[in-house]
């Protein structure tokens, strides 16, 4: 639900209960198995395929290997789609804000498939199979990439737009004030990656 920004109130309407009943539905987790098929009907699901979403699987991926940062590197159209799949973009999402066709946009899916970014579901679903600390390597490919191309550009910009801000700010920090802000970022840095908004840090 979280990953396609459904409600309680999106999952109340669709099951003609109040959101109080459905929140309770939850919390107990009581689903009868009709009542279970129509929230993955409105999730875009079956029950096979929600069986195989929530099955265990092979552990979160952390980091890439040097090697598939620098095979992301060396094609910026397959980059961009990874960009787009781990800030949780669908393929419509992606082939409708990029110059991609569906067939193009699958293909490169598919090779971030046989990396381990992703496994592209039924339906041509997105799921993730990445940790929620997962990271580029510091040093690595992609981060020299983005210093080289993307910094300058990304600070060019006049910062005018609605929500948009830039702020250099000027101080010194003590040794606990400098953790403090590390982890602040670090929220901050998870919680970007739920929405369309432009972070630097």
């Amino acid at each position: 639900m979280r990953a396609r920004r459904l409600t309680y109130r999106d999952v109340a309407q669709t099951l003609r209960l109040s959101e109080p009943s459905v929140k309770r539905l939850f919390a107990k987790g009581r689903f009868t198995l009709d009542r279970l098929e129509e929230v993955c009907g409105l999730l875009g699901l079956t029950l096979s395929d929600l069986v195989q979403e929530s099955a265990p699987a092979i552990p979160a991926l952390r980091m890439l290997s040097a090697a598939k940062e620098a095979q992301l590197v060396s094609d910026e159209r397959l980059m961009l789609v990874a960009v787009c799949a781990l800030n949780h973009w669908g393929v419509d999402d992606i082939i409708r804000a990029y110059r991609l066709t569906r067939a193009a946009c699958l293909k490169l899916l598919l090779t971030l498939e046989s990396m381990g970014l992703i496994a592209l579901m039924p339906g041509d679903r997105i799921r993730l199979l990445v940790a929620r600390d997962f990271d580029w390597i510091p040093g690595g490919p992609i981060r020299q990439y983005f210093c080289t191309h993307g910094l300058d550009d990304f600070l060019e910009s006049s910062f005018n737009g609605h929500g948009e801000t830039l702020e250099f700010v000027q101080g010194m920090l003590t040794d606990a004030a400098r953790t403090e802000l590390a982890a602040e970022l670090r929220r901050l840095k998870a919680a970007s990656t739920r929405n369309s908004a432009s972070v630097i840090i």
